[in-house]
């Protein structure tokens, strides 16, 4: 994992734009290199074989918690924020190694400003840097 790379703020749904560069070992989003991706929402599964469903309102993504993770109880309907790993995987939902996990639920504002850290991050980084790749 090269820690040079951002890791992107991100919604689910931006993830189906997203395109590997395995020569570099990293995604490209519009021209922008990462491997880890910063994405925050609800957990809507825990499933017995400690598989995690994040949706964020535009699409879920799988959570792949290490052991440490895992000891935690993970309940549906808490609203969490993740980092960690992108992985394509084709013909299934995208999946993030998540690397930190924290539960936001006692900061009730944390859903309605993130969808304003995301278009912050859009406008003021990813939007210039996708313009001149194009």
């Amino acid at each position: 994992m090269d820690y040079d790379l951002a890791a992107l703020k991100l919604l689910s749904g931006q993830l189906k734009e997203v395109r590997e560069i395995s020569s570099q070992n990293a995604m490209t989003l519009g021209g922008i290199l990462f491997q880890r991706a910063w994405l925050q929402g609800i957990l809507v599964s825990n499933d017995d074989d400690d598989k995690l469903l994040l949706d964020d309102g535009t699409g879920i993504v799988e959570l792949s918690l290490s052991a440490d993770f895992r000891q935690r109880q993970w309940k549906r309907g808490t609203y969490v924020m993740v980092v960690g790993g992108y992985f394509v995987r084709s013909g299934d939902i995208p999946m993030i190694k998540v690397h930190k996990i924290v539960d936001l639920s006692p900061f009730p504002d944390r859903e309605a400003m993130w969808y304003l850290e995301v278009l912050e991050a859009y406008k003021l980084f990813y939007k210039p840097l996708i313009e001149d790749f194009v």
